[in-house]
């Protein structure tokens, strides 16, 4: 399968954080959610990307090639939104018309004309009285207009209201439906990723933990909650994290793999996250 992006031992230090050795890839027509904490790495990865930020080593292929060497023709066809709106309050959606056509090669004027109506944004009304989901919109549309065959998102749908954010998770899903198209999606928002990724990357601390495929990751964890005597009583090796409480233990667990009868609660992606986490911190308390 075709990568459109391809991460091999990408590594930036700053004082009191490094971003260590991260790798993944994002096969061609696909959504990939890159979860994790807010200081964990997600941005800081985006801008070495986007070669916005200087890497101390490892590389970057986007569309199989270096994201250095070939920088201006791999922009050309990416778009990328940030969690807060770039452009000047003083502008309007006509102004960034006009910029941008004069920006990018393939701008498609007619495209954004028709992106601007599906959003109900105004054409002549400064950006400085758009409320937050019409940035976001603007800058989405923005994104959408120039035939970008990747689109990198850093939080787009933050902050949104939920009927705002599930409008916008569905124009992504429609930009991925001729299998040409791909987007990297970075986001806290984990019900987000449950909704549209086709594979999910998490990164903790600089680190990545897995990248995974969404279904494989939902198909096999599960959250089993009993008794403390039969968790204590368990095979940890299928244990991924817990937590007790007064009540018993909860557990996230490789679900197929149990050969006692117990009753397993569906995993969410926030709770498969969040346990396996815990489990790595238990690991080096207990050791």
């Amino acid at each position: 399968m075709e990568n459109v992006l391809e991460i091999k031992g990408l590594t930036k230090r700053y004082d009191g954080f490094t971003l260590d050795n991260v790798n993944l890839a994002l096969p061609k027509g696909n959504i990939m959610g890159f979860i994790g904490e807010n200081g964990a790495g997600k941005s800081t990865t985006i801008k070495l990307i986007l070669n916005v930020i200087h890497r101390d080593s490892g590389e970057v292929k986007v569309f199989g090639r270096d994201n250095i060497e070939y920088e201006n023709e791999i922009k050309e066809n990416i778009g990328v939104v940030y969690d807060e709106s770039n452009f000047p309050d003083t502008l309007n959606a006509g102004n960034i018309n006009t910029i941008m056509k004069n920006i990018y090669k393939n701008w498609d004027q007619d495209a954004f004309d028709h992106y601007l109506k599906k959003f109900s944004l105004p054409r002549k009304k400064d950006i400085k009285s758009f409320s937050r989901g019409m940035k976001m919109k603007l800058a989405i549309a923005t994104a959408l207009s120039h035939q970008a065959k990747l689109l990198i998102l850093d939080e787009p749908t933050s902050g949104l209201d939920p009927i705002i954010r599930d409008e916008i998770l569905d124009i992504f899903l429609d930009f991925i439906q001729d299998e040409e198209h791909s987007i990297f999606l970075s986001t806290h928002i984990t019900s987000d990723i449950e909704k549209i990724a086709d594979y999910i990357a998490f990164i903790h601390q600089g680190k990545i933990v897995f990248v995974e495929s969404k279904d494989v990751l939902l198909d096999t964890y599960g959250v089993l909650k009993c008794r403390t005597s039969e968790f204590d009583a368990l095979d940890k090796t299928f244990v991924k994290g817990y937590r007790k409480n007064k009540f018993g233990v909860e557990a996230l667990v490789e679900k197929h793999k149990l050969k006692e009868q117990y009753t397993i609660d569906h995993a969410s992606i926030e709770d498969i996250m969040l346990f396996t986490v815990r489990g790595r911190s238990i690991e080096r308390i207990d050791n």
